[in-house]
């Protein structure tokens, strides 16, 4: 059945008269000459045979990469001379797995080789990717504990020998009459080559590489089924076609009668028996054209949206797609997605294993492990496939990481990544960028972070939620647009919702002027606003700290009341000592006695209380990144008013220090900040309620004594005197 003579097409095996070939072959027959490896092949095949590698896999797309470019090599040189061609006109790869003989033969129609040729591709390193595979070795003393070595490198024609134990190459040049052989085993420092002498094996032009296959991967690897899903893994966009042996069955006719039954049986006519045979025939496995090499005029968006769902196993339509060519400096095509969903695992987002861009070769797949090499780590959601004309197939991480050709790529993805985002933010269908906000939205904050050379792209895309749109979110230039004529900054405040934000006593002044702000409520959002600093000429203010300047105020008034209330400042900071760093009259609130605002330069409150929940936080870092606090008083609020007083008056009273050390913690919590001991502070917050409450009793007892004295007169009502026989008497119960 699986004799290989008899399976392959006429003209890949062309049948000669047995005669007249033994004749002509043992006219011109050459011995069998045997040659030594070149000392870095020996050493190669060495590390191969002896090592362990968890992707043998590789082994067919090597060979099938290189039956592509025997092909691709014939295909040019036959422009100019068409007689190359005459021999096998087809071009072609077919691949016929052998369970029974535990082998695997390769062949192609390709360019073939001289014995010369044999001797330079396949016994010295030459100009393949072999050289650099060793070079890696030497520099990388982790190399062979990284299983994902020979996938990433690529070592052509030798990754043969993770697989085989036994490798013969039959191959025909058209610039030679003979046909030469070559044989390598995988533990054997030497190999031979020789001149074909079975008729039967004779190639009108090409390569026919066999694989003794290992018996540990023999069953694998002589699999058809095993064989045709590698080739739609990794060489299903070859531009060439290629076909497997496959097992097939069909339905035939039953011949076979049963002579007992027949005497017995009506006239009737029976239906006609039926059985199931076995049979094998070459398939196409690679018919479909790769959809990113077609013009995408003439493709359909059901047809992005299959690929997608079918490459990247996702069941929702992409939010969107664009499919472009780069031509010029650097040649590839590209089709990336947004897709319509987040990953359930946030974390997905962000690994360096999320696999989301498949890099191919001429349309061979290399790897699907390369997405920080080609996209920066914050557009990792984004899938698709990159395909390079310019890269060779044994890519590595580190020859990606130093290629000025990858660098122009990265940037240029980067580019049309954005215009997507920017495309799906300009639809009528509001909807559409809301919900990629939602799924997306914190990746485009962490590029702030991490790209500041895109930070004129990355800014139009940025949504928030704002003082006056608590509901919907808003762009950076819808803000700019609604600006106040005398607003000179964009104000944000960090906090960890809506609710606090809108509350807190910072936006006091700011709403008085009907100015509108920012409300950053995701841990993410004040780093990537420190990021920017800007935005159209505009500074980014954070109205919880020092130095805020509203402009528009009397200058002259508040210079008396600074002056006024400079003595009351003194005397509560000499009270609450380290606790603050200075006590000032404030401009930002209207309403609240006080606020407690961070230093310009420190953190604050609320990126304090992130920092104070990380799990390897460290309370060095905290202690120096917390700064300086400075505490603001309400110079119209009647406490501030009262202590003004009391400052002049009392200085030294316990009571109105109790008040002072009440009002700075207090104005703690209102501004974010945690008391240092809510115990303590609790403690003070009950007595000064018991004081309270006390108060109001002793003012209740003077109102009722002072209403007993004020009553002149004593109102005695009138009795009524009845007669003995008019007293009614009480019914009683128990009669």
């Amino acid at each position: 059945m699986h004799n290989s003579c008899a399976k392959f097409p006429s003209h890949v095996y062309r049948s000669f008269r047995c005669q007249a070939a033994v004749a002509e072959v043992e006219d011109a027959e050459i011995p069998a000459e045997k040659l030594e490896y070149q000392a870095e092949v020996s050493r190669l095949l060495d590390l191969i045979v002896h090592s362990l590698y968890s992707h043998k896999e590789v082994f067919l797309r090597e060979l099938v990469s290189n039956a592509s470019d025997a092909l691709d090599k014939l295909r040019f040189l036959s422009v100019t001379d068409d007689s190359l061609m005459k021999d096998a006109p087809e071009l072609e790869i077919r691949i016929k797995p052998d369970p029974d003989n535990s082998t695997i033969t390769i062949v192609d129609t390709g360019i073939g080789m001289t014995k010369q040729d044999l001797i330079e591709s396949l016994g010295t390193i030459a100009q393949s990717g072999t050289a650099k595979f060793i070079n890696a070795l030497k520099d990388n003393k982790d190399a062979l504990s990284d299983n994902n070595l020979i996938g990433q490198f690529g070592v052509g024609f030798y990754s043969a020998f993770l697989v085989a134990e036994k490798v013969i190459v039959s191959t025909k040049s058209p610039k030679s009459d003979r046909q030469f052989v070559w044989e390598g085993e995988a533990d054997s420092s030497s190999y031979i080559i020789r001149e074909e002498t079975d008729p039967e094996k004779l190639l009108p032009r090409g390569t026919s590489i066999t694989l003794y296959l290992k018996p540990d991967d023999a069953f694998e690897y002589s699999d058809p089924i095993r064989i045709k899903e590698l080739v739609k893994s990794y060489s299903q966009f070859i531009s060439f076609p290629i076909h497997v042996w496959m097992e097939k069955t069909r339905t035939v006719p039953d011949t076979t009668t049963d002579t007992d039954s027949a005497s017995s049986e009506s006239q009737e006519e029976k239906e006609p028996k039926t059985k199931t045979e076995k049979y094998y025939e070459w398939e196409l496995v690679n018919e479909t054209k790769p959809i990113w090499m077609r013009n995408p005029k003439e493709v359909e968006k059901s047809e992005y949206d299959a690929f997608y769902k079918s490459t990247f196993n996702e069941y929702l339509d992409p939010s969107a797609y664009t499919h472009f060519t780069t031509e010029g400096e650097v040649e590839f095509r590209s089709l990336l997605y947004i897709p319509g969903m987040a990953p359930f695992n946030a974390e997905e987002l962000y690994s360096a294993n999320a696999k989301n861009i498949r890099l191919y070769v001429k349309r061979v797949f290399i790897s699907s492990d390369f997405d920080g090499e080609l996209l920066p780590r914050y557009l990792g959601f984004v899938k698709g496939v990159v395909d390079s004309n310019d890269l060779p197939l044994n890519v590595s991480r580190e020859i990606l990481q130093e290629s000025r050709i990858v660098r122009i790529m990265k940037k240029r993805l980067v580019r049309k990544i954005f215009d997507m985002c920017q495309e799906i933010a300009d639809r009528e269908d509001k909807e559409a960028y809301k919900n990629f906000w939602t799924n997306f939205g914190r990746s485009i904050k962490l590029g702030c972070i991490e790209d500041s050379a895109n930070h004129k792209r990355l800014t139009p895309l940025l949504r928030f939620f704002t003082s006056k749109h608590e509901d919907s979110l808003v762009s950076l230039k819808t803000y700019v647009e609604n600006m106040k004529p005398d607003q000179n900054a964009i104000y944000y405040f960090a906090a960890d919702s809506i609710k606090s934000a809108k509350s807190a006593p910072f936006l006091e002044a700011l709403l008085k002027k009907d100015y509108e702000v920012l409300f950053l409520i995701e841990p993410i959002d004040e780093v990537a606003i420190t990021n920017l600093q800007e935005y159209e000429g505009k500074k980014f203010v954070d109205i919880s700290k020092e130095d805020l300047d509203l402009g528009g105020d009397d200058e002259e008034e508040e210079r008396e009341k600074e002056k006024e209330y400079q003595l009351l400042c003194d005397w509560m900071k000499q009270i609450l000592g380290d606790k603050v760093a200075k006590v000032q009259v404030s401009k930002r609130i209207s309403t609240s006695p006080c606020v407690l605002v961070s230093g310009k330069f420190g953190w604050s409150a609320n990126m304090e209380r992130i920092m104070k929940a990380q799990t390897l936080g460290d309370d060095s870092t905290l202690d120096f990144m917390r700064g300086r606090r400075v505490l603001e008083i309400n110079p119209d609020h009647p406490i501030i008013k009262d202590l003004n007083l009391a400052c002049k008056d009392s200085p030294r009273s316990t009571k109105y220090q109790n008040i002072v050390n009440i009002l700075h913690e207090t104005a703690m919590i209102s501004s974010g900040f945690f008391p240092e001991n809510s115990a303590e502070y609790g403690g003070k917050v009950f007595e000064v309620l018991g004081l309270a409450m006390a108060s109001q009793g002793d003012h209740q007892s003077a109102n009722e004594e002072e209403e007993e004295k004020s009553a002149d007169v004593e109102v005695v009502p009138e009795v009524e005197v009845l007669e003995p026989s008019e007293v009614q008497q009480d019914s009683d119960p128990w009669n």
